[in-house]
């Protein structure tokens, strides 16, 4: 059984910059500036064949390269928080490319994904976090902005549970079609 999931990867730029967010939680565990994406889906464990069909299908897709911008800081989890992200402007496009995303997955017989499309970069996971120290960390990042970033392709990762966390490997990178561009007059 694989771990698999569609997502964007991002620029190293962007990886670096989102690396200086790191400090004053005791109790994060902070994802590994090299793991840091945005999910477009996640698939889950799947078997030898139903990851042969995913790629399948993830290769069909057809969609325009995307501008994607970085804004703010938040967490999951109200009373308890439980991870904290780097929110992700948002955009049609994005939308319409996991919309796609979900689409194509379902008809190639996984189930529908429940859980509503909120497109962000997890940052940390928290244990054991108080809600103060996290919410001192809202607030004084809350202004966070990043370099918007064109994303030219989206990847398929397979994901590898460890005591360290989980490892990331592209099993296979699907390119977006180039934006469109205004004519000129």
């Amino acid at each position: 059984m694989t771990r698999l999931f569609a997502a964007l990867a991002l620029p190293p730029a962007l990886r670096t910059t989102l690396s200086f967010l790191r400090s004053g939680i005791p109790g994060a565990r902070w994802v590994e500036p090299e793991a840091l994406h945005i999910t477009l889906r996640f698939i889950g464990e799947v078997d030898g064949h139903t990851e042969s069909d995913v790629l399948g299908a993830l290769q069909m897709i057809r969609a325009r390269a995307i501008t994607v911008g970085i804004e703010g800081v938040g967490q999951f989890g109200d009373k308890k928080p439980h991870a904290l992200w780097a929110g992700v402007k948002p955009a049609e496009p994005l939308a319409r490319l996991a919309a796609k995303i979900e689409q194509t997955l379902q008809r190639a017989g996984l189930p529908p994904e429940t859980r509503r499309y909120t497109p962000h970069i997890t940052l940390a996971r928290l244990k054991d976090s108080t809600p103060a120290r996290v919410a001192q960390f809202l607030a004084e990042n809350n202004l966070f902005r990043a370099e918007p970033f064109t994303a030219t392709e989206f990847v398929l990762y397979s994901s590898h549970l460890g005591r360290q966390g989980a490892h990331y490997r592209v099993e296979a990178a699907f390119p977006l079609d180039p934006p469109l561009t205004e004519s000129a007059p």
